[in-house]
């Protein structure tokens, strides 16, 4: 599908000096399920995408358990290009690239967008985000017009560096399975 693929952006003069490579979503481009993380970090510039580390397998395995798997939903993220030493993109940063990320939502136009901790949370929600307590709330936001359901998760990360976080983790990403429904179809009687 044209427009989801970001070639040659220059906006960003850190981003720019610290990427090897653009890296864009990968998935269904009519996923029910997108995934939006903060920005790629070393692993995914090596490898040109998302959630290919040790966050990756974390993901990966819930949505194993979730009976789902990578094939079956998009992945993104807020910054299409690695920060240096992985900092967190600067709102500058995260406001350039905020055109990509809303169009990759328009055309694949999914059912439920889910946030992969504090960072792309607070980017689409527009607010401060307790991450931890609010993990599983799902908002409805207006992205270019359209109503878009946003279910909030803690990032994986978060379950590889305090364990209790695994439990809370997990079942949200069941919950993004189970608002998706059997076929594909959303369950708009969950919202």
């Amino acid at each position: 599908m044209d427009g989801l693929s970001v070639e040659g952006c220059k906006q960003c003069s850190d981003l720019v000096a610290s990427r090897s490579r653009i890296v864009d979503g990968v998935g269904p481009d009519d996923a029910d399920l997108l995934f939006v993380g903060e920005a790629p970090g070393e692993r995914e510039d090596q490898q040109g995408e998302p959630f290919v580390g040790r966050s990756g397998t974390v993901l990966d395995d819930a949505l194993r358990d979730a009976g789902l798997s990578r094939a079956d939903v998009r992945i993104t993220n807020c910054v299409r290009c690695r920060p240096p030493e992985n900092r967190d993109p600067t709102a500058e940063e995260r406001s350039n690239c905020r055109p990509y990320l809303d169009r990759e939502i328009d055309l694949v136009d999914p059912a439920v967008i889910v946030t992969l901790g504090k960072v792309p949370g607070e980017h689409l929600l527009g607010r401060e985000l307790a991450v931890t307590g609010e993990a599983g709330s799902i908002e409805e936001i207006e992205i270019d017009g359209t109503r878009r359901r946003v279910l909030v998760c803690v990032h994986p990360a978060a379950t590889l560096y305090d364990r209790s976080q695994r439990e809370t983790f997990e079942r949200t990403i069941q919950q993004a399975a189970d608002l998706t429904g059997d076929g594909g179809q959303a369950e708009l009687g969950d919202f």
